[in-house]
């Protein structure tokens, strides 16, 4: 075992490297449909006055499922083999994404994804904690953002992929079996993975089994309890918002080439989101050591500078929008190792599981669960410049409650790592 000095475990790694690699797919798949949506739209709904509303299920449908399932896996990642509930939950979304191109009508559409959406509650609870597990925490915030810029890098290939295989087959359901050998092959190579033991990156923490108490205490945490609002504020607004952004360009703001657009797209999200989660992991770590709740107010002063950029994105006529739209998705991402690495320090590693999970659930039900559709419902009653108006209003709540939660982030953290 290590003490706060030392920087990994054995294998560490190994374990980041293919959990990266999964969780490139796990975005990958996300956004594919997102891409291929009007198509998806033409499709099934092309007579239908509640178009847009029903295409924006397809994201909710994924997420509901999601959410709910999150915390009977976090449950489980608490008291079973973690790899082993990885590899069989990316088998599971591989095979449903598959199976989403399969799909002859928009209800077993939907149903597929709801499947993907079970797939992947498997894996969201589990991979950060055994990061948490293999690296401690004078450098869990920068490694915490190598394994989350999957996020920005699996989004923008997922733009990327779905725009070029769909254009080159001229087919939507091509690039959903383009990512399922992959992921049938990483699902694979994780029942060989060795289990880390809980807290073994902290030799300060007293390993113990989760009780129901350890569960009720986690809606007491105060770290815990404000990180999360503030991840539903953004959640909200970065989920609706990124869902739409292709069909918003194309026919609202009439730029013609949907798959150049997707291409455009992915590749501003893949450089100012990789940039923004990488640096922020790293100024999150350095301020972390001279500032009580850096990892706070990084993520509040991030989402009050990406604001205004995406209201300007409304604005500004193109080419200059994708200037404003690359500089709001850099302060948007910039938040993301300092906000997990936030979540899982202030838990104890025998429910830290579980706090993901919980986290998951309430992010995506009253975040980008609801957001897809709402855009689309008001689109539908007036335009989505109004539509993405309303969203994104939610970034400057998510401010907000970061910066007030910083206060208690320092606090929180000790007592997590000096409980019994």
């Amino acid at each position: 075992m290590t003490n706060d000095s030392g920087p990994r475990q054995p294998g560490a790694r190994r374990a980041l490297g293919l959990l990266l690699a999964i969780n490139l797919f796990n975005y990958i798949d996300r956004y594919i449909l997102a891409a291929v949506e009007p198509e998806i739209q033409r499709t099934f709904l092309s007579h239908d006055p509640a178009a847009m509303a029903k295409a924006g299920w397809l994201a909710t449908a994924f997420l509901v499922t999601y959410m709910l399932t999150a915390p009977l896996f976090g449950w489980l990642a608490d008291h079973v083999r973690r790899w082993w509930i990885i590899g069989a939950s990316v088998a599971l979304w591989s095979l449903a994404s598959a199976g989403s191109g399969l799909a002859a009508g928009f209800s077993i559409l939907l149903f597929t994804r709801c499947l993907v959406g079970v797939g992947e509650a498997g894996y969201g609870p589990s991979a950060p904690t055994i990061i948490s597990d293999l690296f401690s925490i004078d450098v869990r915030g920068r490694m915490m953002s190598y394994f989350y810029m999957a996020i920005p890098v699996g989004s923008a290939i997922g733009y990327g992929l779905g725009g070029a295989v769909s254009s080159y087959f001229h087919n939507w359901r091509a690039p959903f079996y383009v990512v399922a050998v992959p992921g049938l092959i990483l699902a694979g190579l994780c029942f060989l993975m060795p289990e880390p033991k809980r807290g073994q990156a902290n030799a300060e923490v007293k390993p113990r089994r989760a009780g129901p108490l350890d569960y009720i205490r986690l809606a007491k945490n105060k770290s815990f309890t404000l990180n999360t609002l503030a991840m539903t504020a953004m959640t909200f607004a970065i989920g609706g918002i990124s869902f739409w952004v292709p069909k918003y360009i194309s026919e609202f703001r009439h730029q013609p080439n949907l798959g150049q657009i997707n291409i455009i797209f992915g590749a501003i999200t893949v450089t100012a989101g990789l940039v923004a989660t990488l640096l922020g992991g790293i100024v999150g770590d350095r301020v972390r050591r001279r500032m009580p709740g850096a990892y706070f107010t990084v993520s509040g002063f991030a989402m009050l500078v990406a604001f205004p950029f995406i209201i300007a994105f409304l604005y500004v006529p193109f080419p200059y929008a994708w200037g404003c739209l690359f500089f709001a998705i850099f302060f948007l991402f910039f938040n993301t190792g300092p906000s997990n690495t936030a979540l899982a320090n202030v838990t104890h590693p025998s429910v830290r599981a579980m706090a993901f999970a919980m986290n998951i659930l309430v992010i995506h039900a009253a975040g980008d669960a609801i957001s897809p559709p709402l855009i689309g419902a008001i689109a539908d009653r007036s335009n989505m410049n109004v539509a993405f108006l309303t969203v994104s209003a939610a970034v400057f709540i998510a401010s907000g409650l970061w910066l007030f939660g910083a206060r208690y982030l320092r606090e929180d953290e000790e007592r997590a790592r000096n409980s019994a």
